[in-house]
């Protein structure tokens, strides 16, 4: 029994993939059906119909050989050959004894027309083959016009334009049931998509946050043991320390960002809470020891919701970073963290004088670059590095705004506007109990 479904299947599927070969084997079981029907008397309603009681004409046999073989191109010529097909089965009924059942193949190529057309179409062009073959039934029939035969004409049309129209409607749902799930599963995919690029982006923002702070200090201390080294070795060693300090501190950190990378199964990555205003104590700390004189204002202590506090750090951070690069010998700066309203404004100041070519957003000539920022990034490179474009994306994502550029009289100003609820909705980091408060 399987090996028997098996090969009906595999007939099945060839046959659908080969239409014009499917259409050949209709068309002969068509004209195989109409030569026995021909041979075929139907009696008189009281006895059961006798094969062999009548012999078809040679004239039949040729209509009903031209009729099944127009139905061979049925799915190409679907109007043609319902047109040649009716106008073969009206011949037979205006010309001779309607002995053969050419209508047969009209009613498999009206079947074809109401399959592969729209409604209306169906409508109009089934009453109109119904109409005319059942009247050419009725008038040149050798039956009266009341009997059976003719009105089975007009059933066998009917119902042939009907299972086409609901076949047509049945492909139309299912290819519309298809097309929604392959457009829900593009949708799904692009969304997968989207969703990775804006993690990968917050984790380059991360990264670059934590190395070009941690890289920047150890930089400046490396530098400085070196030109000390040999006269002030105490001081070489304390600027040593600090090198030390600030790449302990990169590597837990970019320990922490790489962990959010683990699969499932991996050793369990640390739970220590991200950095925030609550640490801006010791992010001040080492830029001091670094050589940057730093001032710290904050309004009040109001807490803070986790990812606005997180950005509200980074921001500083990066500017910081900026300012002891870029902003040249004897620069001072002033960080303020002010509740206003709905919002946390976060702004740093310097009143260093170094190149506008190599500040973050400033653009030649002194002038803010494009969007608020010029060319520069906040690695001090023109059109090369990420930092301020970061500071920008994070503040932005939240709702936020974020502005940069040159002040007046020499100097450069960041000041960033985070909403208090943010929009990312995301929950507390863990330890943070609702968010941290400003400069704590």
């Amino acid at each position: 029994m399987t090996t028997l479904s098996s090969g009906f299947a595999r007939a099945r599927r060839w046959l659908r993939d080969h239409p014009l070969a499917f259409d050949a084997t209709l068309a002969f079981c068509t004209l195989v059906a109409m030569i026995c029907g021909s041979f075929t008397d139907p009696g008189d309603g009281h006895g059961p119909p006798a094969f062999g009681a009548r012999t078809p004409e040679l004239f039949s046999v040729f209509l009903m050989t031209l009729a099944a073989a127009a139905l061979v191109l049925r799915r190409r010529r679907p109007m043609r050959i319902l047109a040649v097909t009716a106008a073969l089965a009206a011949v037979e009924y205006v010309l001779m004894d309607p002995s053969a059942p050419v209508v047969m193949s009209t009613v498999i190529a009206l079947y074809t027309v109401a399959s592969r057309t729209d409604r209306p179409t169906t409508w109009r062009v089934g009453l109109l083959t119904m109409g005319g073959l059942t009247a050419a039934a009725m008038v040149f029939g050798s039956t009266p016009w009341y009997s059976q035969e003719n009105f089975g004409v007009f059933a066998w049309t009917g119902l042939a334009s009907a299972a086409g129209d609901a076949v047509r409607s049945r492909r139309a749902f299912v290819d519309a049931i298809r097309e929604r799930a392959e457009r829900a599963e593009r949708t799904r995919e692009e969304e997968a998509r989207r969703r990775v690029a804006e993690e990968r982006l917050r984790i380059a923002r991360d990264l670059h946050d934590v190395v070009a702070h941690h890289i920047a200090l150890v930089n400046v201390q490396a530098g400085v043991a070196a030109h000390v080294m040999d006269k002030r070795p105490d001081q070489a060693k304390e600027a040593l320390a600090h090198v030390r300090d600030a790449s302990r501190s990169a590597l837990n950190e970019l320990r922490v960002t790489v962990g959010l990378l683990r699969q499932q199964g991996d050793p369990e990555a640390p739970t220590e809470p991200a950095p925030g205003l609550a640490v801006l104590g010791e992010l001040v700390t080492t830029f001091r020891n670094a050589g940057l004189p730093v001032e710290v204002a904050c309004a009040d202590r109001d807490r803070l919701p986790a990812a606005v506090d997180l950005a509200a750090y980074r921001v500083i951070q990066e500017a910081l970073t900026n300012v002891r690069k870029h902003a040249g010998a004897g620069a001072r700066a002033e960080v303020s963290v002010v509740r206003v309203g709905a919002t946390a404004e976060v702004t740093v100041l310097d009143n260093g004088q170094g190149s506008a070519g190599r500040r973050p957003g400033a653009a030649p000539g002194g002038g803010p670059g494009p969007d608020g920022g010029g060319p520069g990034d906040g690695d001090g490179q023109t059109g090369g590095g990420h930092g301020l474009v970061g500071m920008r994306e994070r503040v932005t994502a939240l709702g936020g705004a974020l502005t940069a550029g040159p002040r007046y009289g020499g100097g450069f100003r960041v000041h960033a506007i985070l909403p208090v609820e943010a929009r990312t909705g995301e929950p507390d980091r863990p330890g943070t109990a609702g968010g941290t408060g400003l400069c704590r």
